[in-house]
């Protein structure tokens, strides 16, 4: 069965009605939010393009779970004929963090994917292009981590390299710039202000 006019309300009944393990709600206007099992996504992925009228993958985002031992995978799906959205989110473990690609399915998903495996590390089964992408010559944890320590990265990286003795705290070059000042909590965290 494909859907044509697919509103809110539509589309999520429609959802429920083939995925019952999914959690389903309205976000807002023009956003339904779907919360799968990992095992679940690619199937609907294909379902909601084919079936529910979600052409476009607009985006695919990450949020590190720290706390939790995940990642989120999240999938932005457009129907330009509804005027649309769905989100779709699953979790992936933070220890072995896998996912199969969906190159497949949108031949754009391989950059984002490219881009997701750099900066959290989680591999894409059947990205044929997982290598360098955007940084050059990384090594160790990826830096969109909530555990990679950027201060550190900064000091030991481009702070303290020759050239760099007049470095301004760029806060403070802003503020004479726009007139404004640096509120007080942002302060504390000045490279300067660390090391003092």
């Amino acid at each position: 069965m494909h859907i044509q006019d697919c509103t809110e309300n539509t589309c999520v009944d429609q959802i429920q009605k083939i995925f019952h393990t999914a959690e389903v709600e309205i976000q807002r206007k023009k956003r339904v939010k779907v919360k799968l099992r990992l095992d679940l996504v690619p199937l609907f992925l294909s379902y909601a393009r084919d079936y529910l009228n979600f052409k476009h993958l607009a985006h695919i985002s990450c949020v590190d779970w720290i706390e939790e031992n995940e990642f989120e995978l999240i999938f932005m799906l457009w129907s330009y004929e509804a005027s649309l959205m769905i989100m779709v989110k699953t979790r992936v473990n933070r220890e072995k963090p896998e996912f199969i690609t969906l190159s497949h399915l949108w031949p754009q998903a391989e950059t984002y994917e490219r881009e997701i495996h750099e900066m959290y590390g989680i591999n894409f089964k059947g990205n044929e292009r997982l290598g360098e992408f955007i940084l050059e010559d990384w090594e160790g944890v990826p830096p969109m981590r909530r555990d990679f320590d950027t201060i550190r990265y900064s000091k030991e990286n481009f702070y303290q390299r020759p050239g760099r003795e007049d470095a301004q705290d760029v806060r403070e070059t802003i503020s004479k710039h726009s007139g404004e000042e640096v509120p007080d909590f942002a302060k504390e965290f000045s490279i300067r202000r660390i090391e003092e």
